[in-house]
């Protein structure tokens, strides 16, 4: 997710928020009315429960969005770290191998001078 689109994320969640708050707002007014000693006035309640409904739905899809497009995050996709550890891995391994070679290149060309000084001798 590059930064370009986390700010519109955090831009949409945002207005997520705004919207939960006016979603409270507007139960507690509903509430409100239904206390009112005259008695609810029915148009006030249906505008704020028709609106409280619309929030919810407009809350409730871009969560889903949001939660989708999280859902396809994956931050390390691109990162070359295990390939890279194991290439070091690899290299030092073969490293390792080399210097074995080479000591056993020292101790045959030890064995082949001990054998001429031998011979030599003989």
């Amino acid at each position: 997710m590059d930064s370009q689109s986390q700010n519109t994320s955090l831009q949409r969640l945002q207005n997520v928020e705004k919207r939960i708050v006016r979603v409270l707002e507007l139960a507690g007014g509903v509430m409100d009315e239904m206390a009112n000693p005259s008695g609810p006035r029915k148009e006030f309640i249906n505008n704020h429960c028709s609106e409280f409904m619309q929030l919810i739905k407009d809350i409730q899809v871009t969560l889903r969005e949001e939660i989708k497009s999280a859902c396809e995050y994956r931050p390390f996709e691109k990162c070359d770290y295990v390939p890279r550890i194991s290439n070091e891995i690899c290299c030092k391994k073969l490293e390792y191998v080399i210097s074995q070679f080479d000591n056993m290149k020292q101790t045959i060309e030890g064995y082949h001078a001990a054998a001429s000084d031998h011979m030599a001798l003989d």
